[in-house]
């Protein structure tokens, strides 16, 4: 509740709908006076809100914030064999660190599935409260917001904002529109930063690049990132959701009439006048909206709620928090505006207007002691809890699921096989037979181990391996390096008199004794056609 509020209230002395101030603001962005699509930008001087939905922000704001600084900066002990930074992309290596999992190029399919969870989630959401990842969490929107904390604290709030940007070019104006640039212009900066900081070891790459020894791409990513993050999120603002972003377009499919928006309810708001009591003397409906523009005000977009429902919102609920506040200071319930379903909103309205038969008529929906009617729809959660919400929330699930189950029963140790092609086999001077293997083994933990590498068929084979100079035998140990390919070159040789066919198969067993964990390819062994 305002501090006007809980002074007034203090005094039981609410105010009357004509002391309620009313805003100068016009909704630059509403569907009756948008401009063609090339037409100037006409700006938008969005009015600090406060309330529940505005300390939700910030909240969400320090967050996502946070998250994305900070980060890269986090250590994770994996110990001597690979890097301690808890979130690495590591494109060098080809790995992803994240904490204690690590993805190697060939399980991409974990990022992919992580992708498609992002998709049903936010499915999910726009399903259920419509464009929530448009108001709080969007990047967009956040830097917005953030970029308009430093615009409010240079500058002022609306109304100096306005007064300032219409005012002749002075030593003040000056300073206060370099001092706001350049600030957004260092938040830009640090974005473009911690950016990189997650495709190398932060702290290493934060010295290389202040004295200019980091890699070319570094300079030109982080200038990348800065004239994006300053143009989109301090020049471009609303036009970047208006017109760059394909979302407000796709969402529409994921609504339905039980699916939560910011609505205006004009059932109980029409017909709106600044003079009330005067109107309502006259014998006239009056609703409760006393018409002061609050919610146009402090809208990011620059849209007026009460045309109904826009592409351009973005669901922030800041006109709420302004509507509620005018509410609260004229002693009527709150929700004028609010998060409404369209089925709520059509059943009040058929309550206002008598089943369609009248006019709106505020009196319909109100109680003989001033409160809202029992008849009054009111949302019920129940509402989440339908076919189109569960079926993205077990969507959502399933995939979460597989993932895990296939990130916990994951093989750390692989083997790959390649066959000499040519030639294909080599026939001996003692009359055996020879073919040559190139065997892969992929040691997937970040800690050296001992792989024995065995064959398993081929009887009276033995192989030998280049570079070890040990006797031809049926298996070896071999030092495998911590989160690395360790490539063999393996000859395998069988009597003339043990080959049994021309082509045979056989597998090449590895195993870590220390665990038990193993793996095994399934090879053939060729060789000139038996005569018998």
């Amino acid at each position: 509740m305002s501090k006007l509020h809980r002074s007034t209230a203090g005094e039981n002395a609410l105010l009357e709908t004509s002391e309620i101030e009313a805003f100068d603001a016009t909704a630059v962005n509403s569907a009756k006076v948008r401009q063609p699509l090339y037409a100037p930008r006409k700006k938008v001087f969005p009015k600090r809100a406060s309330g529940s939905f505005r300390r939700f922000k910030w909240i969400v704001m320090f967050i996502t914030l946070g998250i994305y600084y900070l980060t890269p900066w986090i250590r994770w002990d994996r110990g001597p064999y690979a890097p301690d930074q808890a979130v690495l992309v590591d494109l060098a290596g080809r790995r992803f660190y994240f904490f204690f999992i690590e993805i190697w190029p060939q399980e991409f399919f974990f990022v992919a599935g992580l992708l498609v969870m992002a998709g049903f989630g936010l499915f999910l959401v726009t399903s259920a409260v419509g464009r929530a990842w448009c108001g709080y969490a969007c990047p967009q929107t956040v830097w917005v917001d953030l970029f308009l904390v430093v615009e409010r604290a240079v500058e002022g709030d609306r109304n100096a904002r306005i007064k300032l940007d219409s005012a002749p070019w002075t030593i003040d104006k000056l300073w206060k529109r370099v001092s706001k640039h350049a600030i957004w212009l260092a938040i830009a900066v640090a974005t473009g930063g911690a950016w990189i900081f997650y495709f190398a070891d932060a702290p290493s790459l934060l010295g290389q690049l202040l004295v200019g020894e980091a890699a070319p791409v570094a300079y030109i990513t982080v200038a990348v990132l800065t004239a994006t993050t300053y143009v989109f999120g301090g020049l471009m603002r609303e036009q970047v959701c208006t017109y760059m972003c394909p979302w407000p377009r796709i969402q529409a499919a994921m609504l339905d009439e039980n699916s939560l928006t910011v609505t205006y309810n004009d059932w109980r708001g029409e017909p709106r006048s600044r003079h009330a009591k005067k109107t309502a003397a006259t014998g006239q409906n009056v609703g409760d909206c006393v018409d002061c523009n609050a919610c146009v005000a402090v809208c990011p977009m620059g849209i007026d709620i009460r045309d109904g429902q826009q592409l351009e919102c973005i669901t922030c609920a800041l006109c709420i928090d302004a509507c509620d506040g005018v509410m609260d200071r004229l002693g009527k319930a709150r929700g004028l505006i609010s998060y409404a379903t369209l089925a709520e909103y059509e059943s009040n309205m058929m309550l206002a207007t008598a089943g369609g038969s009248t006019a709106i008529d505020p009196a319909k929906v109100y109680a003989t002691d001033g409160k809202l009617s029992d008849k009054v729809a009111t949302f019920h959660v129940r509402r989440l809890l339908r076919p189109r919400t569960m079926i993205y929330l077990a969507a959502w699930i399933i995939v979460g699921l597989a993932l895990a189950y296939a990130l916990l029963t994951r093989d750390r140790l692989q083997v790959n096989v390649l066959a000499d092609r040519n030639p294909q086999f080599v026939v001996l001077s003692d009359g055996a037979i020879r073919n040559g293997y190139t065997v892969k083994l992929l040691n997937m933990i970040p800690e050296p181990r001992t792989i024995v590498v065995s064959l398993d068929g081929l009887p009276g084979a033995e192989m030998s391996i280049t570079g070890l100079d040990r006797k031809s035998d049926r298996s070896f140990a071999i030092e495998a390096e911590p989160d690395k390919l360790t490539t063999l070159k393996i000859f395998v040789r069988q009597p003339r008199g043990s080959v049994a066919a021309q082509t045979q198969p056989f597998r090449f067993v590895v195993e870590d004794k220390s665990n038990g964990e193993s793996d095994r390819y399934e090879a053939t062994f060729e060789a000139p056609e038996v005569r018998r």
